[in-house]
Protein backbone atom coordinates (compact mmCIF):
# COMPACT_ATOMS: atom_id res chain seq x y z
CA UNK A 1 0.00 0.00 0.00
CA UNK A 2 2.99 2.35 0.73
CA UNK A 3 4.32 1.89 -2.69
CA UNK A 4 0.69 2.89 -4.22
CA UNK A 5 0.44 5.89 -2.29
CA UNK A 6 4.44 6.84 -2.93
CA UNK A 7 3.37 5.91 -7.00
CA UNK A 8 0.24 8.43 -7.18
CA UNK A 9 2.64 10.89 -5.21
CA UNK A 10 5.25 10.89 -7.60
CA UNK A 11 3.65 12.65 -10.26
CA UNK A 12 0.24 13.59 -8.41
CA UNK A 13 -1.84 16.68 -10.64
CA UNK A 14 -1.88 20.21 -9.45
CA UNK A 15 -5.22 20.10 -11.17
CA UNK A 16 -7.87 17.58 -10.81
CA UNK A 17 -8.75 15.43 -13.33
CA UNK A 18 -12.39 14.27 -13.31
CA UNK A 19 -13.61 10.64 -13.93
CA UNK A 20 -16.97 9.37 -14.98
CA UNK A 21 -19.05 6.12 -14.44
CA UNK A 22 -22.13 5.47 -15.21
CA UNK A 23 -23.83 6.80 -12.49
CA UNK A 24 -25.00 10.29 -11.31
CA UNK A 25 -21.03 10.22 -11.52
CA UNK A 26 -21.69 11.33 -15.29
CA UNK A 27 -22.97 14.98 -14.25
CA UNK A 28 -21.08 17.60 -15.08
CA UNK A 29 -19.12 19.19 -11.91
CA UNK A 30 -20.10 22.98 -12.86
CA UNK A 31 -18.79 24.33 -9.53
CA UNK A 32 -15.62 23.04 -9.37
CA UNK A 33 -12.74 23.55 -12.51
CA UNK A 34 -11.52 20.35 -13.59
CA UNK A 35 -8.85 19.83 -15.75
CA UNK A 36 -11.49 18.36 -18.82
CA UNK A 37 -13.62 21.53 -18.71
CA UNK A 38 -11.36 24.18 -17.62
CA UNK A 39 -9.46 24.09 -20.58
CA UNK A 40 -12.15 25.13 -23.11
CA UNK A 41 -11.51 29.06 -23.32
CA UNK A 42 -8.76 31.59 -22.45
CA UNK A 43 -9.80 32.36 -18.92
CA UNK A 44 -9.61 28.44 -17.83
CA UNK A 45 -5.88 28.55 -19.51
CA UNK A 46 -4.57 31.99 -17.79
CA UNK A 47 -6.20 30.13 -14.23
CA UNK A 48 -3.93 27.48 -15.21
CA UNK A 49 -0.99 29.96 -15.88
CA UNK A 50 -1.40 31.57 -12.67
CA UNK A 51 -1.34 28.62 -10.72
CA UNK A 52 1.48 27.31 -12.35
CA UNK A 53 3.48 30.40 -10.74
CA UNK A 54 2.75 28.66 -7.43
CA UNK A 55 5.39 26.17 -8.01
CA UNK A 56 8.28 29.14 -8.09
CA UNK A 57 6.96 30.79 -5.49
CA UNK A 58 6.92 27.59 -2.78
CA UNK A 59 10.64 27.77 -3.19
CA UNK A 60 10.27 30.77 -1.02
CA UNK A 61 7.73 29.44 1.11
CA UNK A 62 8.72 26.63 3.99
CA UNK A 63 6.75 23.72 2.69
CA UNK A 64 8.76 21.55 4.84
CA UNK A 65 9.61 23.64 8.39
CA UNK A 66 10.56 26.91 9.56
CA UNK A 67 12.69 28.04 6.79
CA UNK A 68 12.62 28.64 2.43
CA UNK A 69 12.78 25.91 0.78
CA UNK A 70 15.72 27.24 -1.62
CA UNK A 71 17.62 27.22 1.35
CA UNK A 72 18.63 23.52 0.24
CA UNK A 73 20.43 25.49 -2.56
CA UNK A 74 22.84 28.13 -0.44
CA UNK A 75 23.87 26.42 2.78
CA UNK A 76 26.27 24.13 2.54
CA UNK A 77 28.04 26.46 -0.09
CA UNK A 78 30.56 29.20 0.40
CA UNK A 79 28.21 31.71 0.78
CA UNK A 80 25.44 30.70 3.26
CA UNK A 81 25.96 28.34 6.34
CA UNK A 82 22.73 27.10 8.75
CA UNK A 83 23.10 29.35 11.76
CA UNK A 84 20.50 27.68 13.59
CA UNK A 85 20.11 23.74 12.26
CA UNK A 86 17.36 22.00 12.01
CA UNK A 87 17.37 17.65 11.08
CA UNK A 88 16.91 18.30 7.43
CA UNK A 89 19.12 21.25 6.97
CA UNK A 90 21.95 19.77 9.33
CA UNK A 91 23.09 17.46 6.32
CA UNK A 92 23.65 20.34 3.75
CA UNK A 93 25.62 22.75 6.78
CA UNK A 94 28.02 19.89 7.62
CA UNK A 95 27.43 17.15 4.90
CA UNK A 96 27.26 14.73 7.75
CA UNK A 97 26.41 11.22 6.66
CA UNK A 98 24.12 10.00 8.97
CA UNK A 99 21.98 13.49 7.67
CA UNK A 100 22.42 13.94 4.30
CA UNK A 101 20.76 10.85 2.83
CA UNK A 102 18.13 9.86 0.45
CA UNK A 103 15.25 10.18 2.90
CA UNK A 104 16.00 13.54 3.91
CA UNK A 105 12.69 15.95 4.57
CA UNK A 106 13.62 18.86 2.30
CA UNK A 107 14.17 16.18 -1.00
CA UNK A 108 11.05 13.52 0.11
CA UNK A 109 8.90 16.09 1.86
CA UNK A 110 6.20 15.36 4.43
CA UNK A 111 4.57 12.00 2.81
CA UNK A 112 3.18 10.72 5.81
CA UNK A 113 -0.11 12.97 6.20
CA UNK A 114 -2.71 14.65 3.69
CA UNK A 115 -0.88 18.09 4.14
CA UNK A 116 0.08 18.03 0.29
CA UNK A 117 3.88 19.53 0.99
CA UNK A 118 5.96 17.99 -1.61
CA UNK A 119 9.73 17.61 -1.34
CA UNK A 120 11.78 19.52 -4.18
CA UNK A 121 11.88 16.58 -6.36
CA UNK A 122 8.38 16.03 -6.47
CA UNK A 123 7.28 19.77 -6.41
CA UNK A 124 9.21 20.16 -9.94
CA UNK A 125 7.73 17.14 -10.93
CA UNK A 126 4.24 18.60 -10.28
CA UNK A 127 4.81 21.40 -11.84
CA UNK A 128 6.52 19.93 -14.82
CA UNK A 129 3.20 17.97 -14.98
CA UNK A 130 0.79 20.94 -14.91
CA UNK A 131 2.97 22.40 -17.57
CA UNK A 132 2.41 19.48 -19.97
CA UNK A 133 -0.97 19.56 -19.04
CA UNK A 134 -1.57 23.46 -20.13
CA UNK A 135 1.08 22.71 -23.21
CA UNK A 136 -0.74 19.41 -24.38
CA UNK A 137 -4.53 20.51 -23.94
CA UNK A 138 -3.76 23.89 -26.09
CA UNK A 139 -3.40 21.93 -29.01
CA UNK A 140 -7.11 20.61 -28.79
CA UNK A 141 -9.30 22.07 -31.49
CA UNK A 142 -12.61 24.23 -30.30
CA UNK A 143 -10.97 26.37 -27.56
CA UNK A 144 -12.07 29.81 -27.71
CA UNK A 145 -9.00 31.82 -27.54
CA UNK A 146 -11.11 35.16 -27.46
CA UNK A 147 -8.81 36.49 -30.43
CA UNK A 148 -10.23 39.02 -33.48
CA UNK A 149 -8.97 36.58 -35.97
CA UNK A 150 -6.87 33.02 -36.54
CA UNK A 151 -3.22 34.96 -36.12
CA UNK A 152 -4.54 36.70 -32.98
CA UNK A 153 -6.05 33.16 -32.09
CA UNK A 154 -2.58 31.55 -32.60
CA UNK A 155 -0.62 34.04 -30.72
CA UNK A 156 -2.31 33.81 -27.70
CA UNK A 157 -1.80 29.86 -27.97
CA UNK A 158 1.54 30.36 -28.06
CA UNK A 159 1.92 33.06 -25.60
CA UNK A 160 0.28 30.31 -23.20
CA UNK A 161 2.56 27.33 -24.13
CA UNK A 162 5.40 29.51 -24.24
CA UNK A 163 4.50 30.53 -20.65
CA UNK A 164 4.40 26.39 -19.73
CA UNK A 165 6.98 25.67 -21.81
CA UNK A 166 9.26 27.80 -20.14
CA UNK A 167 8.05 26.79 -16.41
CA UNK A 168 9.00 23.34 -17.44
CA UNK A 169 12.49 24.55 -18.40
CA UNK A 170 12.96 26.17 -15.18
CA UNK A 171 12.09 22.65 -13.39
CA UNK A 172 14.01 20.64 -15.23
CA UNK A 173 17.03 23.47 -14.86
CA UNK A 174 16.73 22.56 -10.68
CA UNK A 175 16.26 18.89 -10.92
CA UNK A 176 19.18 18.13 -13.06
CA UNK A 177 21.38 20.79 -11.55
CA UNK A 178 20.55 18.88 -7.98
CA UNK A 179 20.48 15.37 -8.97
CA UNK A 180 22.16 14.92 -12.22
CA UNK A 181 20.15 12.27 -14.74
CA UNK A 182 16.46 12.05 -13.63
CA UNK A 183 13.12 11.22 -15.70
CA UNK A 184 12.11 12.57 -18.94
CA UNK A 185 7.98 13.60 -18.84
CA UNK A 186 7.23 15.94 -22.14
CA UNK A 187 3.40 14.37 -21.92
CA UNK A 188 0.61 15.33 -19.32
CA UNK A 189 0.39 11.56 -17.04
CA UNK A 190 -3.22 10.75 -17.14
CA UNK A 191 -4.44 7.23 -15.89
CA UNK A 192 -4.39 6.04 -19.47
CA UNK A 193 -0.40 6.94 -19.68
CA UNK A 194 0.30 6.42 -15.86
CA UNK A 195 3.93 4.48 -15.59
CA UNK A 196 6.42 3.39 -12.80
CA UNK A 197 9.36 2.38 -14.55
CA UNK A 198 10.75 5.84 -15.56
CA UNK A 199 14.55 5.68 -16.48
CA UNK A 200 16.85 8.43 -15.52
CA UNK A 201 17.93 9.94 -18.19
CA UNK A 202 21.45 11.72 -19.44
CA UNK A 203 21.72 15.56 -18.48
CA UNK A 204 22.08 16.20 -21.82
CA UNK A 205 18.75 14.98 -23.01
CA UNK A 206 17.44 17.09 -20.38
CA UNK A 207 19.29 20.08 -21.47
CA UNK A 208 18.30 19.82 -25.02
CA UNK A 209 14.74 20.06 -23.53
CA UNK A 210 15.19 22.82 -21.52
CA UNK A 211 16.94 24.91 -24.58
CA UNK A 212 14.10 23.69 -26.70
CA UNK A 213 11.78 25.11 -24.35
CA UNK A 214 13.36 28.36 -23.44
CA UNK A 215 14.17 29.15 -27.15
CA UNK A 216 9.80 28.89 -27.85
CA UNK A 217 9.79 30.95 -25.19
CA UNK A 218 12.02 33.36 -26.30
CA UNK A 219 10.29 33.26 -29.68
CA UNK A 220 6.57 33.72 -28.17
CA UNK A 221 6.57 36.01 -24.77
CA UNK A 222 6.08 39.70 -25.04
CA UNK A 223 9.63 41.66 -24.74
CA UNK A 224 8.25 43.04 -21.63
CA UNK A 225 5.25 43.97 -19.44
CA UNK A 226 4.74 45.55 -16.28
CA UNK A 227 2.00 42.85 -15.34
CA UNK A 228 3.93 40.58 -13.42
CA UNK A 229 2.08 38.12 -14.12
CA UNK A 230 3.08 37.63 -17.47
CA UNK A 231 6.67 36.17 -18.13
CA UNK A 232 9.12 38.32 -20.70
CA UNK A 233 11.50 36.34 -23.08
CA UNK A 234 14.03 38.10 -21.31
CA UNK A 235 13.93 35.22 -19.02
CA UNK A 236 14.13 32.55 -21.63
CA UNK A 237 17.34 34.59 -22.73
CA UNK A 238 18.80 35.01 -19.18
CA UNK A 239 18.11 31.18 -18.62
CA UNK A 240 19.66 29.74 -22.20
CA UNK A 241 22.68 32.18 -21.58
CA UNK A 242 23.38 30.59 -18.25
CA UNK A 243 22.16 26.80 -19.89
CA UNK A 244 25.16 27.86 -22.88
CA UNK A 245 27.69 28.88 -20.04
CA UNK A 246 27.14 25.57 -18.98
CA UNK A 247 27.09 23.67 -22.01
CA UNK A 248 30.76 25.42 -23.07
CA UNK A 249 28.64 27.30 -25.60
CA UNK A 250 30.48 30.58 -24.65
CA UNK A 251 29.58 32.65 -28.07
CA UNK A 252 26.35 31.49 -27.80
CA UNK A 253 25.63 32.50 -24.32
CA UNK A 254 27.38 35.83 -24.88
CA UNK A 255 24.18 36.41 -27.57
CA UNK A 256 21.49 35.34 -25.37
CA UNK A 257 22.67 37.61 -22.55
CA UNK A 258 23.84 40.84 -24.72
CA UNK A 259 19.64 40.46 -25.62
CA UNK A 260 18.91 41.20 -22.20
CA UNK A 261 21.57 43.81 -22.32
CA UNK A 262 20.28 45.24 -24.99
CA UNK A 263 16.68 45.46 -24.11
CA UNK A 264 15.49 49.12 -23.22
CA UNK A 265 13.15 47.92 -20.64
CA UNK A 266 15.70 46.73 -18.51
CA UNK A 267 18.62 48.49 -16.52
CA UNK A 268 20.52 48.36 -13.12
CA UNK A 269 19.44 50.97 -10.70
CA UNK A 270 21.69 53.99 -10.38
CA UNK A 271 19.80 56.44 -9.05
CA UNK A 272 17.69 56.54 -5.48
CA UNK A 273 13.83 56.28 -6.38
CA UNK A 274 10.81 55.13 -4.80
CA UNK A 275 8.88 55.01 -1.53
CA UNK A 276 12.53 56.03 1.11
CA UNK A 277 13.89 58.21 -1.84
CA UNK A 278 14.12 60.94 0.79
CA UNK A 279 15.51 58.76 3.46
CA UNK A 280 18.93 57.84 4.32
CA UNK A 281 19.63 54.69 1.75
CA UNK A 282 21.44 53.82 -1.90
CA UNK A 283 20.14 52.84 -5.05
CA UNK A 284 21.42 48.82 -4.96
CA UNK A 285 18.79 49.00 -1.79
CA UNK A 286 16.01 50.72 -3.04
CA UNK A 287 14.95 47.48 -5.04
CA UNK A 288 13.95 45.86 -2.28
CA UNK A 289 12.14 48.03 -0.67
CA UNK A 290 8.20 47.33 -0.37
CA UNK A 291 6.36 49.79 -2.50
CA UNK A 292 9.88 49.65 -5.21
CA UNK A 293 9.51 46.02 -6.16
CA UNK A 294 7.15 45.78 -9.19
CA UNK A 295 8.26 47.44 -12.58
CA UNK A 296 4.96 49.77 -12.18
CA UNK A 297 6.41 50.94 -9.23
CA UNK A 298 9.62 51.83 -10.93
CA UNK A 299 11.85 49.10 -10.71
CA UNK A 300 13.98 48.36 -13.94
CA UNK A 301 16.01 45.76 -12.68
CA UNK A 302 13.84 43.15 -12.07
CA UNK A 303 13.26 40.69 -14.39
CA UNK A 304 11.28 38.26 -12.77
CA UNK A 305 8.74 39.24 -9.90
CA UNK A 306 6.98 36.88 -7.68
CA UNK A 307 3.48 38.65 -6.50
CA UNK A 308 2.68 37.65 -3.07
CA UNK A 309 0.17 40.56 -2.92
CA UNK A 310 -2.48 42.96 -4.21
CA UNK A 311 -1.30 46.51 -4.51
CA UNK A 312 -2.99 48.09 -1.98
CA UNK A 313 -3.38 45.05 0.52
CA UNK A 314 -0.81 44.49 3.29
CA UNK A 315 -2.02 41.34 4.48
CA UNK A 316 -2.22 39.31 1.53
CA UNK A 317 -2.70 36.26 0.10
CA UNK A 318 0.64 34.34 -0.07
CA UNK A 319 3.25 34.40 2.44
CA UNK A 320 7.37 33.74 2.22
CA UNK A 321 9.88 32.85 4.74
CA UNK A 322 13.10 35.12 3.28
CA UNK A 323 13.07 37.51 6.36
CA UNK A 324 12.68 34.32 8.50
CA UNK A 325 15.09 32.57 7.51
CA UNK A 326 17.82 35.38 6.80
CA UNK A 327 17.42 37.83 9.51
CA UNK A 328 18.81 36.92 13.34
CA UNK A 329 16.61 36.07 16.14
CA UNK A 330 17.57 39.40 17.70
CA UNK A 331 15.11 39.25 20.22
CA UNK A 332 17.13 36.82 22.04
CA UNK A 333 19.27 39.56 22.58
CA UNK A 334 17.14 41.96 24.53
CA UNK A 335 15.84 43.80 21.19
CA UNK A 336 12.15 44.34 20.34
CA UNK A 337 10.94 43.19 17.07
CA UNK A 338 10.47 46.18 14.70
CA UNK A 339 9.83 47.75 11.53
CA UNK A 340 13.77 48.97 11.78
CA UNK A 341 15.03 45.41 12.29
CA UNK A 342 13.04 43.89 9.92
CA UNK A 343 10.36 41.95 11.49
CA UNK A 344 10.84 38.75 13.17
CA UNK A 345 13.79 36.81 12.40
CA UNK A 346 14.93 33.33 13.24
CA UNK A 347 18.06 33.30 11.42
CA UNK A 348 18.05 29.40 10.37
CA UNK A 349 20.63 30.26 7.99
CA UNK A 350 23.47 32.69 7.49
CA UNK A 351 25.88 34.61 5.47
CA UNK A 352 29.76 33.25 5.33
CA UNK A 353 31.70 35.18 7.21
CA UNK A 354 34.24 35.27 3.96
CA UNK A 355 31.40 36.82 2.04
CA UNK A 356 31.28 39.91 4.72
CA UNK A 357 35.27 39.75 4.47
CA UNK A 358 35.30 40.42 0.35
CA UNK A 359 33.74 43.53 0.68
CA UNK A 360 35.21 46.92 0.07
CA UNK A 361 34.41 49.22 3.05
CA UNK A 362 32.64 52.05 0.58
CA UNK A 363 30.28 49.38 -1.22
CA UNK A 364 26.73 50.46 -0.95
CA UNK A 365 26.29 45.98 -0.55
CA UNK A 366 28.44 45.91 2.91
CA UNK A 367 26.95 49.75 3.84
CA UNK A 368 24.43 49.57 7.37
CA UNK A 369 21.83 49.76 4.66
CA UNK A 370 22.43 46.74 2.95
CA UNK A 371 24.20 44.31 6.49
CA UNK A 372 22.78 44.59 9.93
CA UNK A 373 25.76 45.44 11.90
CA UNK A 374 24.54 46.45 14.75
CA UNK A 375 21.10 46.21 17.44
CA UNK A 376 20.16 48.56 20.17
CA UNK A 377 19.09 46.97 22.72
CA UNK A 378 15.83 48.20 24.38
CA UNK A 379 17.92 49.27 27.79
CA UNK A 380 19.75 51.51 25.25
CA UNK A 381 22.62 48.68 24.99
CA UNK A 382 24.15 48.56 21.51
CA UNK A 383 24.78 45.00 20.59
CA UNK A 384 28.03 44.75 17.64
CA UNK A 385 26.90 41.92 14.85
CA UNK A 386 29.42 38.95 14.90
CA UNK A 387 30.67 38.70 11.18
CA UNK A 388 33.99 36.60 11.92
CA UNK A 389 34.88 32.69 10.68
CA UNK A 390 35.42 31.83 14.55
CA UNK A 391 32.15 32.42 15.06
CA UNK A 392 30.08 30.77 13.19
CA UNK A 393 28.66 28.57 15.75
CA UNK A 394 25.21 27.10 16.05
CA UNK A 395 22.46 29.20 17.05
CA UNK A 396 24.24 32.81 16.99
CA UNK A 397 21.78 35.02 17.01
CA UNK A 398 24.30 38.04 17.28
CA UNK A 399 25.39 37.07 13.84
CA UNK A 400 25.07 39.84 11.17
CA UNK A 401 22.71 39.57 8.89
CA UNK A 402 21.17 41.30 5.02
CA UNK A 403 18.52 43.85 5.37
CA UNK A 404 17.44 42.50 1.09
CA UNK A 405 14.26 40.61 3.24
CA UNK A 406 13.12 43.43 5.55
CA UNK A 407 8.95 43.46 6.14
CA UNK A 408 6.59 43.41 8.64
CA UNK A 409 3.14 44.56 9.19
CA UNK A 410 2.74 48.30 9.52
CA UNK A 411 1.04 47.66 12.67
CA UNK A 412 2.93 47.33 16.15
CA UNK A 413 0.81 44.50 17.54
CA UNK A 414 1.62 42.61 14.92
CA UNK A 415 6.20 42.77 14.44
CA UNK A 416 6.34 39.50 15.84
CA UNK A 417 5.04 37.43 13.27
CA UNK A 418 6.65 34.68 11.60
CA UNK A 419 5.88 35.84 7.83
CA UNK A 420 5.77 38.10 5.34
CA UNK A 421 3.78 38.73 2.44
CA UNK A 422 5.97 41.31 0.21
CA UNK A 423 6.15 40.95 -3.89
CA UNK A 424 9.42 39.99 -4.33
CA UNK A 425 12.35 40.06 -7.08
CA UNK A 426 13.34 36.51 -8.02
CA UNK A 427 16.02 37.54 -11.05
CA UNK A 428 17.60 40.74 -11.32
CA UNK A 429 19.51 42.20 -14.53
CA UNK A 430 22.57 42.41 -12.60
CA UNK A 431 22.61 38.53 -12.90
CA UNK A 432 22.50 38.55 -16.16
CA UNK A 433 25.02 41.44 -16.53
CA UNK A 434 27.43 38.65 -14.50
CA UNK A 435 26.57 35.95 -16.53
CA UNK A 436 27.61 38.34 -19.58
CA UNK A 437 30.99 38.71 -18.13
CA UNK A 438 31.40 35.24 -17.63
CA UNK A 439 30.63 34.32 -21.39
CA UNK A 440 33.00 36.77 -22.52
CA UNK A 441 35.67 35.90 -20.14
CA UNK A 442 35.08 32.11 -20.83
CA UNK A 443 36.30 33.54 -24.62
CA UNK A 444 39.31 35.71 -23.40
CA UNK A 445 37.22 39.16 -23.72
CA UNK A 446 37.86 40.74 -21.04
CA UNK A 447 38.51 44.07 -21.61
CA UNK A 448 37.41 47.43 -20.11
CA UNK A 449 35.86 48.52 -22.99
CA UNK A 450 32.87 45.99 -23.88
CA UNK A 451 34.40 42.96 -22.27
CA UNK A 452 34.29 41.37 -18.94
CA UNK A 453 35.40 43.68 -17.20
CA UNK A 454 33.06 46.70 -18.41
CA UNK A 455 29.98 44.47 -17.30
CA UNK A 456 31.27 43.81 -13.85
CA UNK A 457 32.03 47.53 -13.57
CA UNK A 458 28.43 48.57 -14.31
CA UNK A 459 27.45 46.42 -10.96
CA UNK A 460 30.77 47.34 -9.10
CA UNK A 461 30.13 51.23 -9.75
CA UNK A 462 26.80 51.38 -8.82
CA UNK A 463 27.86 50.69 -5.42
CA UNK A 464 30.90 52.68 -5.22
CA UNK A 465 33.21 49.73 -5.65
CA UNK A 466 36.71 50.38 -6.77
CA UNK A 467 36.50 48.80 -10.68
CA UNK A 468 37.98 45.84 -11.42
CA UNK A 469 40.91 45.75 -14.44
CA UNK A 470 40.67 43.44 -17.14
CA UNK A 471 44.08 41.82 -15.83
CA UNK A 472 42.61 40.67 -12.84
CA UNK A 473 39.58 39.47 -14.20
CA UNK A 474 39.30 35.49 -13.63
CA UNK A 475 36.25 33.21 -13.25
CA UNK A 476 36.82 32.96 -9.17
CA UNK A 477 36.60 36.67 -9.27
CA UNK A 478 33.33 36.67 -10.74
CA UNK A 479 32.34 34.61 -8.61
CA UNK A 480 33.19 36.41 -5.78
CA UNK A 481 31.43 39.19 -7.65
CA UNK A 482 28.57 37.27 -7.33
CA UNK A 483 28.54 36.54 -4.08
CA UNK A 484 28.84 40.41 -2.85
CA UNK A 485 25.96 41.12 -5.10
CA UNK A 486 23.22 38.26 -5.01
CA UNK A 487 24.42 36.63 -1.76
CA UNK A 488 20.51 35.20 -0.42
CA UNK A 489 19.41 35.64 -3.51
CA UNK A 490 21.18 33.29 -5.75
CA UNK A 491 20.86 29.72 -5.31
CA UNK A 492 24.60 29.89 -5.09
CA UNK A 493 24.73 25.55 -5.15
CA UNK A 494 23.40 25.19 -8.48
CA UNK A 495 26.02 28.37 -10.21
CA UNK A 496 28.94 26.63 -8.19
CA UNK A 497 27.78 22.79 -9.72
CA UNK A 498 27.39 24.94 -13.16
CA UNK A 499 31.11 25.93 -13.13
CA UNK A 500 32.33 22.53 -11.18
CA UNK A 501 33.90 24.99 -8.13
CA UNK A 502 31.37 23.56 -5.34
CA UNK A 503 33.58 21.91 -3.45
CA UNK A 504 37.15 23.51 -4.24
CA UNK A 505 34.93 27.11 -2.61
CA UNK A 506 33.01 24.99 0.11
CA UNK A 507 36.09 23.59 1.55
CA UNK A 508 37.71 27.01 0.90
CA UNK A 509 35.24 29.57 2.23
CA UNK A 510 33.01 27.48 4.63
CA UNK A 511 34.61 26.04 7.61
CA UNK A 512 31.04 24.34 8.62
CA UNK A 513 30.98 22.61 6.00
CA UNK A 514 34.16 21.62 5.35
CA UNK A 515 34.93 20.54 9.19
CA UNK A 516 35.78 17.33 9.74
CA UNK A 517 34.27 15.72 12.51
CA UNK A 518 34.63 11.80 14.32
CA UNK A 519 37.42 11.61 11.52
CA UNK A 520 35.09 11.88 8.93
CA UNK A 521 35.05 14.93 6.10
CA UNK A 522 32.86 17.49 5.33
CA UNK A 523 31.66 18.35 1.73
CA UNK A 524 33.38 15.17 -0.56
CA UNK A 525 33.26 15.07 -4.32
CA UNK A 526 29.90 13.35 -4.83
CA UNK A 527 28.04 15.88 -2.82
CA UNK A 528 27.99 17.78 -5.70
CA UNK A 529 24.70 16.06 -6.97
CA UNK A 530 22.57 14.90 -3.88
CA UNK A 531 20.52 11.86 -3.16
CA UNK A 532 17.21 10.63 -5.35
CA UNK A 533 14.63 10.68 -2.90
CA UNK A 534 13.76 7.29 -1.25
CA UNK A 535 10.00 8.20 -2.09
CA UNK A 536 10.72 8.20 -5.70
CA UNK A 537 12.80 5.20 -5.91
CA UNK A 538 10.23 3.18 -4.00
CA UNK A 539 7.60 4.50 -6.24
CA UNK A 540 9.46 3.35 -9.71
CA UNK A 541 8.02 -0.20 -8.49
CA UNK A 542 8.49 -1.33 -12.51
CA UNK A 543 12.03 -0.84 -12.83
CA UNK A 544 15.16 -0.58 -10.42
CA UNK A 545 15.98 3.29 -10.59
CA UNK A 546 19.78 3.72 -9.43
CA UNK A 547 21.13 5.91 -6.58
CA UNK A 548 23.48 8.42 -6.93
CA UNK A 549 26.85 7.44 -6.22
CA UNK A 550 27.99 8.20 -2.16
CA UNK A 551 24.68 7.62 -1.15
CA UNK A 552 24.27 3.78 -1.66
Amino acid sequence: MKKIIYSFLLFALLFSVSGCSDSFLDEEARDKNYADNLFTDLNGFLSAKYALLHTVRHERREPIQSAELGVLWKIGTDVAWANTELSWTRGLNQYTTADLNSTMQFLNGDVTNTSGRPGIFLLMYRGINSANMIINRAEEPGIDWSGRNDEENEAIKNEIIAHARFIRGWCYRHLVMTFGPVPLSVEEITGANYRDDWDREPVEKIQAVMEEDWLFAEKWLPDYSQDVTVLTNALAQHYLAELYLWQGKYSEAESMARKVYNNSNYKLITQRYGVERNQEGCPFMDQFKDGNILPSEGNTEALWVIPNTPVDDTQGRYNNSMRRTWVSAYNNLGVSYSPEYGGRGIGRAGITAWVFSIYEDQDDRFSEHAIRKQYIKDNGEVVICDMTADKMTTNNNQWASTRKWDWTFPESSRWGESYQYNNQTYLRVADTYLLLAEALHMQGKNSETDGAAFFINLIRTRSNATPVSAADVTLDYILDERARELVTEENRRETLVRTGKLVERTRKYNPVAAGTRNGVPGIQDYHVLLPIPQVVIDANVGKVMEQNKGYE
